[in-house]
């Protein structure tokens, strides 16, 4: 399949001008979107096919579509989340469940293809700043292209924050004493370098997660030796890249619509049983994800010293492992574990505080990365700077104080898209609902019997805590105790919740 053509805005002509002048191109949409990621395109199905008379746009600083898989470049990109749930609910997915990268941008480009929406994406453009007018009851977003420099403006009716969760420009990398020293080259998997040559190398890949379980038995097979370096262990669970349920499906040739369904009802139905395990009986998934672990490196191997987290299962994210690669790649010697904290680096890698040192030509730091909040966009609202983190959110998606404003967050322990599909249904029936009612201006704004209720954060630490949202919830705003004022993580509990929603209800205030 060939990709769609990215859309270059024909309308511009070339100039290195940074500032605003009477050559900027202005436009103005009911809807814009930013983002051309899986959120924002799906954003842009959802319009076209349930808001037919409402125009749209599509604006992301990209060269292409795609988002975090465009991002992304490090040996073996994969989900990890399965693809029929982290496809459309609207496209079947026909493939392996885990999906490399390319396979997921190829899907991503059918559905752009099959739904026409190439000329609805404006690529290379950088929003700089978002502004809300009551006056003019629209936003302004104005910002740059970034191959020209040439300087545009939209104005829209409704804004649809699809950007994601992370800062796309750059990865996060604590600070080690020493870095400074060490001979080789110190590299973060969000900014791999095209030309990179690993081959026959020592390399140290420092973390545990989803990232570091993709890059080592992708990298193993051509260096000399490949080290996962993780300051505490990391819950893997273990599986075949194959859904039986699909296979079965297929061989007696159930159309793939039903198929797609069928396997994704069953996979949300899994999912729920094991989250729900892992609260009630911690103790006995943790036993079963070990026993998992087990089955690749033997008895003799050191599980509870490098498999076994302080925390409890789904505490964090579990990575899953298709086909056992990782451990495969441990087991043939060509990988390993070294479960210890760093003191520093060193010319020729890094000094443990155990006092062992990790000989090493190239180090991954697979960190993770920083929290980006509304894309770093420089919002105002009436020419006020806008403190996201002093709103408080209606149903994880709106937000007090801000008109005409969705933004993206999907879910932390089930598939991205499946809050991504189910706000799209909700902005489409919220959009017709303010053209039934006349109203221009939607606004999250909380009534009396609200106003003294106890405030918590985004997400609550004990629940889900990985890094990224530790070292970013001060920016991120505040739920509530009660409906609808708290974000919603349990997709069993939405997908009934958000068609229910009343509109009416006084939570959202209309003009």
């Amino acid at each position: 399949m060939t990709a769609p053509t990215a859309n270059r805005d024909t309308k511009s002509q070339t100039s290195t001008s940074t500032e605003p002048s009477d050559k900027t191109s202005v436009n103005h949409v009911d809807v814009l979107i930013v983002g051309a990621g899986i959120s924002g395109l799906g954003g842009a199905y959802h319009l076209q096919t349930q808001c037919p008379n409402k125009s749209f746009a599509i604006l992301d600083s990209k060269s292409e579509f795609g988002g975090t898989w465009r991002t992304h470049t490090y040996p073996g990109i994969r989900s990890d989340s399965d693809l029929f749930t982290f496809g459309y609910r609207f496209k079947p997915w026909t493939g392996a469940p885990i999906a490399t990268a390319e396979e997921i941008l190829s899907y991503l480009g059918e559905m752009i293809e099959e739904n026409h929406l190439d000329d609805k994406i404006n690529y290379d453009h950088q929003v700089e700043s978002a502004s809300w007018s009551s006056e003019a009851k629209r936003w302004t977003l104005s910002g740059y292209h970034t191959k020209t420099n040439r300087r545009f403006v939209y104005t829209a009716n409704f804004l649809w924050m699809c950007q994601g969760y992370y800062r796309h420009s750059q990865g996060y990398t604590p600070t080690w004493e020493g870095m400074e020293d060490f001979a080789g080259q110190i590299v973060h998997p969000q900014t791999w370098p095209d030309d990179l040559d690993y081959a026959g190398k020592k390399v140290i890949v420092i973390g545990s997660g989803a990232t570091a379980a993709t890059l080592i038995p992708a990298m193993a097979p051509d260096c000399e030796h490949v080290t996962m370096l993780q300051r505490s262990p990391t819950f893997f669970a273990t599986g075949r890249n194959a859904n039986e349920l699909a296979d079965m499906l297929r061989e007696i040739d159930i159309d793939e619509a039903w198929i797609h369904e069928i396997v994704r009802r069953r996979v949300l139905f899994d999912q729920a049983a094991f989250s729900k395990m892992c609260v009630e009986y911690p103790d006995e998934v943790r036993k079963e994800l070990l026993q998992g672990v087990r089955d690749y490196l033997g008895e003799d191997y050191p599980i509870e010293t490098h498999f076994n987290p302080r925390y409890r299962p789904w505490h964090q994210r579990v990575a899953f492992v298709p086909d056992g690669d990782l451990f495969e790649g441990i087991k043939s010697g060509k990988a390993s574990v070294v479960t210890e904290e760093i003191e520093r680096f060193t010319k020729n890698g890094i000094l443990l505080k155990s006092g062992e040192t990790l000989q090493a030509d190239l180090i991954v730091t697979a960190t993770g990365f920083d929290l980006n909040v509304l894309g770093d966009i420089s919002f105002s609202i009436d020419s006020e700077p806008l403190e996201f983190h002093e709103t408080i959110t209606y149903r994880g998606a709106m937000f007090t104080g801000i008109p005409n404003m969705v933004w993206v967050f999907g879910y932390f322990r089930a598939a991205w898209t499946l809050r991504a599909d189910m706000l799209g249904d909700f902005v489409c029936r919220l959009l017709k609902h303010m053209d039934n009612r006349g109203a221009s201006v939607v606004t999250p704004t909380l009534q009396d019997d609200a106003q003294g209720m106890n405030l918590l954060p985004w997400v609550d630490p004990d629940n889900f805590n990985p890094g990224y949202l530790q070292r970013g919830l001060h920016l991120l705003p505040q739920q509530g105790d009660r409906e609808p004022w708290i974000h919603g993580q349990d997709y069993s509990v939405e997908k009934d919740a958000f068609p229910a929603a009343d509109l009416d209800d006084g939570n959202l205030v209309y003009a």
